[in-house]
């Protein structure tokens, strides 16, 4: 007799549209954990920040305190998410404080002196905002020219620009402005806070989920290797820039808006907090890698910590000392995590 072979399971037939995960269970979960215990370590300096402060000061962990926290970082989230993204290509952007100021004294002037309503003075706000970040962008990635540089360049020029705008002087503008700064009753935060959660939702998909938030990781981390692929990196470079300028404007119309007044002199080392905001939250200043929604962490660790000292009464230069060594630690931890995870993969190899 012949021999017989047993036959062969065919595999289920697969319905229409229907995707097929090969991928074990665990490995799918394994996947998850490292964003998830990036969040969750985030999370947990920041509880144990609370912690600290409330047993310091009973009246630290307190409705009033909270909603002071988030309606005074609207400003800074938006430069911040705007700086992660800039920061993850590999490049930098110093200018956001002026452009943030001289966008503010736009708003406010035109408020003030010509009567505009808010919302058509912020849409020339904005204008001026992103004019500024595609002038960055474009010499910087045209003429290959460091972005430190360029960048530096264009905060002293928006800088002096403010003050040629207001003519040196606070622009009031009163209630005009109160609509963005105004809580709202039924859930106790301002709509600009609203708009900075929102921004910070969006780019977060953006950088996680589109081609062009791939194109800003693949340029940060081997900018030669994109272009040999045949991928133009000129507009992602420039794109990055118009967002930080566009933010940094949208953030001066907030500004306006919380103190009712425009002031050239405002958001003075603004850059330095964005920048240390991003670095806390993992975001390599080598480029490549970088979350937004650690970013935002990263920006209410920054507050609650400003917060809690101020309620305890330290003085400002002792906030900036402790802000500046959170900002060394932050790029300390930075450069060991990239040590740690290279000898992790020398020990799989083994």
């Amino acid at each position: 007799m012949l021999p017989t072979t047993p036959p062969q399971q065919t595999p289920p037939q697969q319905a229409p549209g229907e995707q097929t995960d090969n991928t074990p269970a665990a490995s799918r979960v394994t996947s998850l954990l490292p964003g998830f215990g990036e969040y969750a370590g985030m999370l947990v300096i920041l509880t144990l920040l609370v912690i600290t402060f409330s047993a310091q000061n009973p009246r630290f962990f307190s409705w009033a305190t909270i909603n002071a926290v988030l309606n005074q970082i609207p400003a800074l989230t938006l430069v911040s998410v705007a700086m992660t993204l800039v920061l993850i290509t590999g490049a930098i952007d110093l200018s956001v404080g002026s452009v943030l100021a001289l966008s503010a004294s736009v708003t406010g002037v035109l408020m003030a002196d010509y009567h505009w309503n808010l919302w058509q003075a912020s849409m020339a706000a904005l204008l001026v905002g992103g004019s500024c970040g595609l002038i960055t962008g474009f010499v910087s990635a045209r003429a290959a020219v460091p972005s430190f540089i360029v960048s530096l360049g264009v905060l002293q020029i928006a800088r002096g620009a403010a003050y040629l705008v207001t003519d040196s002087q606070i622009k009031f503008v009163g209630i005009a402005a109160e609509p963005l700064a105004r809580k709202i009753p039924a859930i106790g935060v301002s709509p600009a806070f609203a708009i900075s959660l929102t921004t910070v939702v969006i780019a977060q998909f953006v950088l996680s989920r589109t081609v062009f938030g791939r194109y800003c990781i693949a340029t940060g981390t081997n900018e030669s290797a994109v272009r040999m692929s045949g991928i133009d990196t000129l507009p992602v470079r420039i794109a990055v820039f118009v967002i930080s300028g566009t933010l940094a404007a949208a953030a001066g119309i907030i500004e306006t808006s919380r103190i009712g007044a425009a002031d050239p002199n405002g958001a003075n080392g603004l850059e330095l907090s964005a920048i240390a905001a991003a670095v806390i939250g993992g975001t390599s200043l080598m480029g490549g890698r970088g979350s937004v929604i650690n970013t935002f962490l990263g920006v209410l660790m920054i507050a609650v910590l400003q917060t809690g000292l101020s309620q305890l009464g330290v003085d400002d230069g002792s906030k900036k000392i402790v802000t500046g060594t959170v900002i060394v630690l932050a790029v300390i931890l930075d450069s060991s995590r990239d040590w740690l995870r290279q000898q992790a993969s020398r020990l799989k190899r083994r």
